[in-house]
């Protein structure tokens, strides 16, 4: 097992479509989390503010443990917020995590 980050960016516009599906995006991290495998994930705000209101977010980041880049790659491509239109992008790259040890 590796980590692995993945960097998705949103089309603009999308919170709209972020926010239906939310519900489905978060039950496949709830899962990665629950079998131990989730380093941490959330949200890239518009503008440095917590909650950035309409203006929304420019994207999404995970740090989660996969057997390989390929296993990651399809995990990456089967988020529910590809279908909904919410990612323009993604990139998945094998990631070694030094601190805090």
């Amino acid at each position: 097992m590796m980590w692995f980050v993945i960097f998705a960016e949103d089309h603009e516009n999308s919170l709209d479509a972020r926010k239906q599906a939310r519900p489905d995006h978060l039950a496949r991290l709830n899962a990665l989390q629950q079998d131990g495998r989730l380093l941490v994930a959330g949200p890239c705000p518009a503008i440095a503010e917590k909650d950035p209101g309409l203006l929304g977010f420019t994207g999404s980041v995970v740090i989660a443990e996969f057997e390989s880049l390929q296993q990651a790659q399809q995990w990456a491509d089967e988020d529910p917020y590809w279908a909904a239109g919410v990612y323009k992008k993604a990139t998945v790259k094998p990631f070694n995590a030094v601190l805090p040890n």
